[in-house]
């Protein structure tokens, strides 16, 4: 029995399953103090809390549209404010994205990418 060509193709299709890329970012309160608000600004939007008690962790997945830099902004407990530009990220990236903020050296940005956007 013969399938006509645009079967084959849909099962293939079906087979393979869609994937829809992701970054899931990760960020790690490594100060003494407790971080209050902390945001992350990436291309398109942006994503925070109000509070990151010191040495929490907080996680959040986003999807890339578009490309352009990251930020993260944060409050240390002395009320001063922090500002640190990250990596690039580009539409269709997919990964790990881990920063750790210290109390008294940059933060530490860890991109991960399994798949790399254009």
């Amino acid at each position: 029995m013969r399938f006509p060509p645009a079967v084959a193709l849909i099962a293939v299709f079906a087979l393979a399953g869609c994937h829809s890329r992701y970054i899931t970012a990760t960020i790690i309160n490594n100060t003494a103090g407790p971080l209050s608000p902390v945001e992350v600004d990436y291309p398109s939007a942006s994503f925070g809390r109000e509070s990151l008690a010191p040495g929490a962790t907080y996680q959040y997945r986003f999807k890339i549209i578009g490309s352009g830099a990251t930020t993260v902004l944060w409050t240390d407990a002395s009320h001063h404010d922090h500002k640190s530009p990250g990596p690039q990220l580009h539409e269709g990236d997919e990964g790990s994205l881990a920063i750790t903020i210290k109390d008294s050296a940059a933060p530490v940005w860890d991109l991960r990418l399994v798949h790399r956007g254009s």
